[in-house]
């Protein structure tokens, strides 16, 4: 009888479909859920919800909740991490002070000045969470969803004796789009794919053994085609593969697309495919649009879907408990894993669950032009980890100065200013130093 632990349970809609996947698993029919949030109001309304779903499903499972991951946590096998930290307080913040300088995001929240002030906000907070399963579950496996994924799962492995891997839907989710775009079925396709989280490439690409990339280019070539995923699109054309993030997203990872407002006209689109300030003036409303939702679903108002979803972390706990082996895409540290990326550092790729836990897979060489844009962002994640594990703020503004986006648009001296306002910001949200 497993014992799962959700850390951020108030985030109610993703706590029941992470819920519901797992109590869809085949012939795990009892365990327990132990749900944490700091806002008693979002915890108890996640808390009813996964009452609901475990009553839905007939499984002989218990929930409990808890506002003190103290009371709960305890005994846990798996502990599901997917807090968010002052972000109401600061997402604007995050997004406007920036602007002032010229850099333009669309998301904000992995990479560039929101990613990194989101990594000193969140980051100690997740380091107590993981010394907390040290003393009370030492054996769990976390799971993390929080971003910046490959920040805060360095910072796990540094810091903590507990097993940790970072879980993201990019691989599945691009997978599975450009079977569509292809137009060839997904069981069908091979690939392999590589590199760090949300800037993993999918360096083979395969239907029936032929080469699926002369199809896209071609495709690609058409202006109704390439609108759907205009960055992407043309990275692959320039650069010769397909990447894993949104257009938008990844936009903000490489200096080539958001330095200038005609670059900007040219390539981004509304929403997720480049927007500058998407996430931004959305996030809020999303968020409470969430909680209505859950809100309905008790209710009746909304139907309680009981459908298993490409996540992750169910195929982990199934394949653990159960014996049932399954091939995720998770975030690790490179042992020995991509030759060409620093050693030590996190990066994503295949691994390989069964009983015996995770085995990440060796995957060798990427493309030179590849690996080189993961060792820039690899070098942020080195100075960000040794900000959160030593204090240091100079770290910090220095990962600010390599941010691929950021140099691509203000001197050094800009960046220190800019690094500097948004501290005096935020600073009542920031333990890091």
């Amino acid at each position: 009888m497993p014992k799962v632990t959700l850390v951020g349970a108030g985030s109610a809609v993703f706590a029941r479909q992470l819920m519901v996947d797992t109590l869809l698993i085949p012939g795990l029919d009892s365990g327990s859920f132990a749900l944490v949030d700091s806002d008693p109001a979002r915890l108890e309304l996640a808390h009813q919800l996964a009452e609901k779903v475990i009553a839905l499903t007939g499984k002989h499972w218990t929930v409990e909740a808890s506002t003190d991951r103290g009371q709960v946590m305890g005994g846990s096998d798996y502990v599901i991490n997917f807090i968010e930290v002052n972000g109401l307080q600061t997402v604007q913040l995050d997004h406007q002070i920036p602007m002032k300088y010229g850099v333009k995001q669309c998301i904000g929240d992995t990479i560039g000045p929101g990613g990194i002030f989101k990594a000193l906000r969140t980051g100690p907070d997740w380091l107590d969470i993981l010394h907390d399963a040290e003393e009370v579950c030492p054996s769990a496996l976390v799971l993390n969803y929080t971003n910046p994924m490959s920040i805060l799962t360095l910072a796990a492995r540094r810091a903590t004796d507990m097993k940790v891997v970072g879980l993201c839907h990019s691989v599945q989710a691009t997978s599975e789009q450009l079977a569509s775009y292809a137009g060839v079925a997904y069981e069908a396709m091979q690939w392999r794919c590589a590199g760090i989280n949300h800037m993993a490439w999918f360096t083979e690409l395969t239907h029936k053994g032929q080469d699926l990339y002369p199809l896209l280019k071609k495709r690609s070539s058409r202006p109704a085609f390439y609108d759907q995923d205009p960055v992407r699109f043309e990275t692959m054309r320039q650069l010769g593969y397909f990447v894993t993030e949104s257009s938008g997203h990844f936009s903000e990872y490489v200096p080539y697309f958001r330095k200038r407002d005609d670059l900007i006209v040219k390539y981004a689109r509304a929403g997720y495919r480049g927007e500058t300030g998407f996430y931004a003036s959305n996030w809020p409303a999303w968020r409470a649009a969430a909680d209505s939702h859950a809100r309905r679903m008790l209710t009746g108002e909304a139907e309680i879907e009981l459908r298993r979803s490409h996540e992750y972390a169910s195929y982990i706990i199934e394949a653990r408990e159960t014996g049932v082996p399954a091939c995720i895409h998770g975030n690790v540290l490179n042992t020995g894993l991509i030759d060409n990326l620093p050693q030590d550092g996190c990066v994503e790729v295949a691994c390989m669950v069964d009983r015996n836990g995770i085995n990440p897979c060796h995957f060798g060489s990427l493309p030179p032009q590849l690996a080189a844009l993961n060792q820039a962002h690899m070098a942020v994640h080195e100075l960000i980890v040794t900000s959160l594990l030593e204090g240091n703020r100079e770290a910090a503004v220095h990962a600010l100065m390599l941010d691929p986006l950021t140099a691509a648009v203000c001197s050094l001296e800009e960046i220190r200013h800019l690094f500097d306002e948004m501290y005096q910001a935020e600073c009542e949200f920031i333990r890091a130093f």
